[in-house]
């Protein structure tokens, strides 16, 4: 039976892939952060199998011991501080948590493993955000990266950071390129799930209106359920490499309102939607869109949920979850 740690278990992707490979026939593990952490319950209500460890992946001791407690052969470092708004609001953080503690697990994994280096697999959640300024329309693998964000920055490093690993030292490392994915799990401060509980609660009478900035801003959404699919594909890969991850498809904020408001049987949506400046990044990222044809042809992976789907899934889950707290 393989073994795997998983840092940031408690959100939507780390979810998701405790949910993969407790199917697969793994022991899990999962780092939490603090004794009381409240998403704790979360974790052990969704996916009761995982065994939680808790550590703070800032901290390279608390790492190392995580990893002689758990002896994985996988690890996958998902733990991050991921709401790019929020890394203008604190960049030292953001590169703390986002950045520099990638640099930590990949050196607590070499001290760990000593001399047999390929002993255990490593993936890093890199982001579309690295792109930031898009230079080439789609984005791929070889794509300049030029973030504009703290958040883009941090995973930036931690990109890097993990190809010199592979290559300085044989280590068995790939870092996911991915790009926007979503789910009922999503937190809500994120775009498309602020959206859709909005529309779920607009649709119930519960409130009138949602605050949103660039409604012309262009994303490449796909379903967590699927990307996680390829994080595990990556670690079983005979080799370790960086991919993009998507769905090579775009869709704009307006569209997301088109479809979600359409679910719930509103057509005219503009009286519901107030454009807020305060929601506009201080630099914005226009156009993400990306090419996924390496995960495809070298992974034998595939998206399955589509853009509709993936909106519907959000908005019914919304509907059912604000109806039964209002009934409550």
């Amino acid at each position: 039976m393989p073994t795997a740690l998983i840092t940031g278990i408690t959100g939507q992707d780390g979810l998701y892939l405790a949910e993969l490979l407790l199917g697969k026939g793994y022991d899990v593990y999962g780092l939490i952060r603090g004794q009381n952490n409240p998403k704790r319950a979360l974790v052990e209500k969704e996916v009761p199998g995982v065994k939680l460890l808790t550590g703070d992946i800032t901290d390279l001791s608390s790492v190392m011991r995580a990893l002689n407690v758990s002896q994985p052969d996988e690890v996958y470092n998902l733990g991050a501080i991921s709401f790019v708004a929020y890394s203008w609001e604190n960049a030292h953080l953001t590169t703390q948590v986002t950045g520099n503690a990638v640099l930590n697990m990949l050196e607590a994994i070499r001290l760990y493993a000593g001399t047999d280096i390929g002993k255990v697999r490593f993936y890093q959640a890199s982001s579309s955000e690295m792109f930031g300024k898009v230079q080439d329309v789609p984005q791929r693998e070889s794509t300049l990266l030029w973030p504009r964000s703290p958040y883009g920055v941090a995973k930036v490093y931690g990109h890097y950071m993990t190809i010199n690993y592979r290559e300085s030292y044989g280590m068995h490392a790939s870092s996911g390129i991915l790009f926007n994915h979503e789910s009922p799990r999503r937190g809500p401060e994120f775009v498309t799930r602020k959206v859709t509980q909005a529309v779920a609660r607009i649709s119930l009478g519960l409130q009138d209106q949602i605050s949103l900035g660039n409604l012309d801003a262009k994303r490449d959404w796909g379903f967590a359920g699927d990307y996680v699919d390829a994080m595990w594909r990556m670690t079983q890969a005979p080799e370790g490499d960086d991919y993009v991850v998507a769905t090579g498809e775009t869709h704009s904020i307006r569209e997301l309102l088109d479809l979600s408001f359409a679910r719930v049987g509103i057509e005219d949506w503009d009286k519901h939607v107030y454009i807020d400046p305060q929601f506009f990044r201080p630099a914005e990222v226009d156009l993400l869109i990306g090419d996924p044809a390496k995960a495809k042809e070298k992974l034998g992976w595939e998206p399955t949920v589509t853009f509709p789907e993936l909106v519907n899934m959000m908005v019914d889950s919304d509907v059912a979850q604000q109806s039964a707290q209002a009934g409550a």
